[in-house]
């Protein structure tokens, strides 16, 4: 029989302070209120007998005076193949108006999987995104974030993602989205009917701050249980910052002492635990994680994305509209390009990538007003149709569509000799229709 414990001690913002014995960190709680209402808590700090808990909506209606009684348990999603097609919150409540999820009630914020059963990472995710495809391929276990300011059209991207990947389902889990951003995921959905193989966390930026930090545990064991199952998940979380915001409201509401810009000194931890997640199994399934990280004013030394540098794969360099292909890097391609993927891959995405540099000198030659020469035109023909092609966030096609793009877009603007390639490949993949001229 569980115990209740009929006195709140303090109350301070979303936390309550009770007083009680045999209880752990992380372990759920239940809050009756005088109005009949209940709600969930989770114990954050013990002192003693004095345990701290971090109460799951807004605390406005609870008073010194109602009841708290200890689950012995920590928080638990519930998992089913009815997930898919569904968006619930941060507590993994239903959120669209649908029934209550019926199924395995399953631990959040568990270990990273058994490093005895992951396998080196060798498959490719597709998007049908060539500066993704193309140039930094997304690899099946990978974690690699978007780096990204506000304003940027990270959102839309992740949607495309999701709408274009081959991955088997795909996971979102939203962080401090606004209603607006909630929406348009949705109807994105609907419009494109991925919404079958998708499954929504979303925490709106009005909800409470504990909420934000339950959405990626949520979203990352349901898909372990997925890729368990032998599912190839693809792991969508946006934005991190709005994680890593909500550990700093917490940790200064518990009057911790502060880190890096006022972060709590445990944020390198809490990120790669969620972050390390990702996991090809042996004989099984597999989780890839792409996350945003929005960085405060462009800063890329700021405690949040520097950190994630560390714990991740590369990154994703999203600005201008655009992914930035000399800031983006997927260290992880190695092991996909020329092996799994044509094995003019990776000469002709060095070969675009280098001429696009140097049509960049070419345009700010062309700005200061010098005269250009014919080799400039060139470059400058070049870059718009590279920009147009391969840049445009738009584009929908497949990597070898877009392999054989990129050759076309070189007979367009050079000659065989002129674009530095290894001559076997030019005989065998220059468009002969499409010879310079």
């Amino acid at each position: 029989m569980r115990k209740v414990y009929d006195r709140i001690l303090d109350l301070r913002g979303s936390l309550i302070t009770v007083r009680a014995e045999n209880v752990s960190l992380g372990e759920l709680a239940l809050v009756y209120k005088k109005n009949g209402l209940t709600t969930f808590a989770s114990v954050l700090r013990f002192d003693n007998d004095l345990v701290t808990l971090q109460v799951f909506e807004n605390t406005r209606g609870i008073s010194t005076g109602d009841k708290v009684t200890f689950l012995n348990r920590q928080m638990q999603a519930t998992f089913s193949p009815s997930l898919l097609g569904r968006c619930l919150n941060g507590s993994g409540k239903p959120i669209d108006n649908g029934p209550d999820i019926i199924g395995q009630s399953i631990d959040i914020a568990t270990p990273s999987f058994n490093p005895t059963k992951r396998i080196i990472p060798r498959k490719m995710v597709r998007t049908n995104i060539p500066m993704i495809d193309v140039f930094n391929c997304l690899v099946k276990s990978q974690k690699i974030p978007i780096f990204s300011v506000a304003g940027e059209p990270y959102n839309p991207l992740l949607m495309r993602i999701a709408n274009q990947t081959d991955a088997s389902i795909v996971i979102i889990g939203g962080m401090g989205l606004r209603f607006d951003d909630y929406r348009a995921f949705i109807d994105n959905f609907q419009k494109f009917g991925s919404m079958n193989k998708t499954v929504m966390f979303v925490h709106l930026a009005t909800d409470p701050a504990v909420e934000c930090l339950l959405v990626p545990d949520m979203a990352l064991a349901c898909a372990e249980k997925f890729a368990i199952e032998g599912k190839d998940v693809l792991v969508l979380l946006t934005d991190m910052t709005a994680f890593a915001d909500s550990l700093k409201e917490i940790a200064i509401t518990m009057d911790q002492v502060p880190a890096n810009r006022g972060y709590p000194g445990s944020l390198y931890s809490d990120l790669a635990a969620r972050y390390e997640k990702a996991v090809d199994i042996d004989g099984s399934g597999s989780i890839t994680i792409v996350s945003v990280t929005t960085m405060p004013g462009g800063d890329i030394t700021h405690p949040i994305p520097d950190n994630t540098g560390y714990i991740t794969e590369g990154q994703i360099l999203l600005h201008g509209g655009s992914i930035d292909p000399f800031g983006s890097l997927s260290r992880l391609k190695q092991n996909v390009i020329g092996k799994v993927t044509r094995e003019d891959h990776a000469d002709l995405a060095n070969t675009l990538v280098r001429l696009y540099a140097d049509s960049k000198k070419a345009r700010e030659r062309q700005s200061m007003g010098f005269k250009l020469s014919k080799w400039d035109e060139k470059l400058l023909r070049y870059s718009y149709l590279f920009e147009r092609r391969m840049m445009d966030l738009e584009v929908n096609i497949t990597l070898e569509g877009a392999l054989d793009l990129g050759w076309q877009t070189l007979a367009e603007c050079f000659a065989p000799e002129e674009v530095g390639m290894k001559k076997i490949l030019i005989e065998k993949y220059w468009p002969k229709e499409k010879a310079y001229g």
